[in-house]
């Protein structure tokens, strides 16, 4: 049925024609006048329904208020029902999906009932005339609301003055009212009962009375303002007055508590020794501090400022000679092996010595700066203890600062004084701590710095880090130079992956692997068994540890690359012996394997690599984490199924990628190998990673994937003392890998004896010790072939997947 067309006429005169059925737009904290125009914003799906039929027909369209704003929905039952008839002159659509619109009132109506909710509101309406009088006391009451709104103009920094200028060209009377209404904040109350009035009079004196109101309330502003100025220039006469009643005081010999604190600032940075520019920055705040009131919030401020800046060591240097000798003894009393680590460092003292004997203090620092050294390595292996042994073979003060989950860069550089409670960054800080300005720093964990919306502090420690750079270190708080090239950074990480490049360009790399048994072992002897010892008040008679003991603690309690947990079992056992001697039922221990075990309960590791490889399709790999090498087992199966391959274990896209091609070089092989080739159209292949929990990634397991295939589809189960890594090619070419060292050790602490490697990795195995290089096998390879003769056992356990198949034409192949 088609809507009855009505004609009315608008509050400008023109005829206006609108449907019997009005769309209607519910508008939210917004009331539309007639004879004015509004910006629109339209976003809810029934509303963009509205929106595009009313566009394509007559651009006419009902607005009324919502009554509660924070309703999601405008609905009739919460709309005022007198509203305004609007045409839609412009619309914007935005790329988010909303529309933008501009309307122009056209005449108030009302709706007298609401026939459609679906696809958009729809209600009758009626028009609603203006009750217009004319004569002298509505021109007063014009011209008044001009005046008025012209004044308010003028108080408001809020209203465009082209606004007043506006208002007094209008001419309607009616306009003027809707006019000044549109420019003004009012409540949303407030605009729907100036709408709903019939009366010209009764709109010009509601809108008069409004702005009265508003006008009172600027103007109070405006005086509490002025107000807070005065009482500014009232502190300004009182510091005035008071360096009046100062220069007095002066005069007559008499001396302030501000004076003395003066007198004191100054003695002390005349005994620093500041270097110039410092001292120049000092004088100049001190020279503020002397005009400022003590009650002045600046005053506690530059005080904390030039305290820091007089207690720092410009000039206070420690250590002396260095001994390289006596090094050398230090670093062999503090750490069992770890030759070359050892070398660098005192090759690192040796050139420092030659330097500064030869060349002078200030000229060696000048022609040569000190390299970073950066240790790597798995936890536990001695990278902190390092750096105290560095500190104490020098003579130099140490101090530690860790650097994981730092996020912020004013850790690093410092905060600027304009902050409430800035300080200095942890690098200014460390050295006011340590009383020197050349002590050893370690930064632990630099692998760990993060970063966030407040900076990037791995890019700030580039220029503390560069020797070309860190001579004029600026912290923010100082606002000076300060030199640290006399500083002795030491840095620990447990991998280089996320350190940035340009931040790993500026060190020195000394990697430092796990440990052998046998080296375990003889840490806990020399190191970990007094050190606990002592810390649990017993001689050293007391309790004794066989090597039996020790190798059962770090073969059946611990798997770890350092000794930090054989540690942590060593005072564990030393504990419950302690209880023992303390209640008097023991005396003089001596801790066997079988001591061990009944103090520390069952083994918690045992040889896994036996039981797990029970079956066809199974195979142990290795693996480099940044806390050691481990061994990792490939399982794999089949099943009927569409030719697919399926992956889980969370492996990275580079290891999808190797057992991908681990499945084309077996199907390639298929023949040689002695499997049908027409087996693969008719089943799927799962491989799986176990530790699903744990993400694994890279190249290295690709001969491991293709071992654990061979052997499920041939039925040869692979020997359970062998473990392999490499990276296989389609062609069955074997590539290097690196962490040789960290997976054989690794495959050592699991019980492994076989260790199969790429043939180009021979290098890397004169970084093993002799000892574990006599007491395993190593496998080089070329091609994949060389892994299965090494890796699978002779016969097949299960019957292999080997089927008869006929010879067909066509392009079928042939087995």
């Amino acid at each position: 049925m088609n809507d009855e067309i009505r004609e009315t006429t608008d509050q400008e005169g023109q005829a206006t024609t609108h449907p019997d059925a009005l769309p209607i737009l519910p508008l939210k904290d917004t009331v539309v006048y007639p004879l004015t125009t509004t910006p629109l914003a339209v976003g809810q799906e029934r509303s963009l329904r509205l929106v595009e039929h009313v566009v394509s027909s007559n651009r006419l369209v009902g607005l009324v208020a919502v009554k509660d704003p924070t309703v999601e929905r405008g609905e009739p039952e919460n709309s005022y029902t007198i509203g305004t008839l609007a045409e839609i002159t412009q619309i914007l659509r935005i790329p988010d999906g909303t529309i933008r619109l501009l309307v122009k009132g056209k005449e108030r109506i009302r709706v007298i009932e609401y026939v459609a909710r679906e696809p958009f509101l729809k209600a009758r309406v009626e028009s609603i005339p203006e009750t217009i009088e004319t004569g002298v006391e509505i021109e007063a009451l014009v011209h008044n609301a001009q005046t008025l709104f012209q004044k308010l103009v003028g108080l408001s920094s809020q209203l465009p003055d082209e606004l007043a200028t506006a208002v007094i060209n209008l001419e309607d009377a009616l306009q003027i009212v809707y006019f000044i209404a549109n420019s003004l904040r009012l409540e949303l109350a407030d605009r729907q009962e100036l709408l709903a009035m019939d009366s010209l009079r009764s709109k010009l004196e509601f809108i008069s009375n409004i702005m009265t109101r508003e006008i009172e309330v600027l103007e109070l502003g405006k005086r509490i303002q002025s107000e807070a100025q005065e009482r500014l220039s009232k502190a300004q006469r009182e510091y005035f007055l008071r360096e009046q009643l100062r220069a007095i005081r002066k005069e007559l010999g008499e001396t302030d508590e501000t004076e003395s604190e003066i007198a004191q600032l100054r003695a002390k940075i005349e005994e620093a020794n500041l270097p110039a520019e410092a001292r120049a920055e000092a004088e100049r705040e001190l020279s503020r501090l002397e005009k400022l009131s003590p009650a002045s919030p600046e005053h506690a401020v530059i005080r904390t400022y030039l305290d820091w800046i007089v207690a720092l060591p410009w000039n206070t240097s420690t250590g002396g000679t260095i001994d390289v000798a006596r090094a050398r003894q230090i670093l062999d009393e503090d750490h069992y092996d770890l030759g070359k680590v050892k070398d660098r460092i005192l090759e690192y003292l040796a050139v420092l010595k030659l330097r500064q004997e030869r060349l002078g203090e200030q000229e060696s620092t000048r022609e040569h700066r000190e390299p970073i050294l950066c240790f790597v390595g798995p936890p536990g292996v001695g990278k902190t203890s390092l750096g105290q042994s560095i500190a104490r073979a020098t003579g130099r003060k140490f101090v530690r600062m860790s650097l994981g989950g730092v996020h912020d860069e004013a850790e690093i550089r410092g905060h600027r004084r304009t902050y409430v409670g800035a300080m200095p960054g942890r690098f200014i800080q460390a050295i006011r701590r340590a009383g020197s300005n050349n002590p050893v720093i370690m930064l632990d964990e630099v692998d760990k710095i993060g970063a966030d919306w407040r900076g990037d502090p791995s890019s700030a420690l580039l220029e503390v880090l560069d020797p070309e750079q860190n001579r004029d270190f600026r912290d923010h708080y100082l606002d000076v130079p300060f030199d640290l090239s006399r500083v002795m950074f030491i840095t620990t990480a447990n991998t280089l992956d996320t350190i940035p490049p340009a931040l790993r360009d500026r060190m020195e790399i000394i990697h430092l692997p796990g440990y052998t048994e046998e080296e375990k072992i003889q840490i806990a002897e020399r190191y970990l068994v007094p050190k606990q010892l002592r810390a649990h008040g017993l001689q050293p008679g007391e309790v004794t540890f066989t090597e039996d003991a020790l190798r059962a603690i770090i073969r059946d309690y611990t798997r770890e690359a350092g000794v930090r947990n054989v540690e942590r079992e060593i005072a564990a056992v030393v504990r419950k012996l302690a209880t023992r001697i303390a209640e008097g039922t023991a005396t003089n221990v001596t801790v066997d394997a079988g001591l061990v075990r009944e103090l520390l309960g069952r083994p918690r590791y045992l040889g896994e690599a036996a039981e797990r490889i029970d079956r066809p399709g199974i195979a142990t790999g290795l693996v480099w984490t940044p806390v050691g090498g481990e061994i990792m087992f490939v399982e794999a199966t089949i099943m009927p199924g569409k030719k697919e391959l399926k992956l889980t274990g969370q492996m990275g896209d580079v290891m999808k990628e190797s057992a991908e091609t681990a499945l084309s070089l077996v199907r390639s092989k298929a023949v040689e190998l002695g499997i049908d080739p027409l087996f693969f159209e008719s089943h799927d292949i799962h491989i799986h990673v176990p530790a699903g929990a744990v993400p694994k990634d890279g190249p290295s397991a690709g001969v491991t994937m293709v071992t654990a295939l061979v052997s499920l589809l041939t039925g040869r189960l692979v020997r359970s003392d062998v473990a392999m890594t490499g990276e296989v090619t389609l062609r069955g070419k074997i590539l290097p890998i690196g962490g040789v060292k960290e997976k054989v050790l690794g495959a050592r602490r699991a019980g492994i004896t076989t260790v199969i490697l790429p043939r180009r990795n021979e290098p890397d195995l004169e970084d093993l010790p002799p000892e574990l290089r006599e007491q395993m096998t190593f496998v080089l390879v070329d091609q994949i072939d060389q892994v299965l003769e090494a890796a699978l056992t002779s016969e097949a356990r299960v019957t292999p997947v080997v089927v008869e198949t006929p010879a067909r034409d066509g392009d079928a192949l042939v087995a």
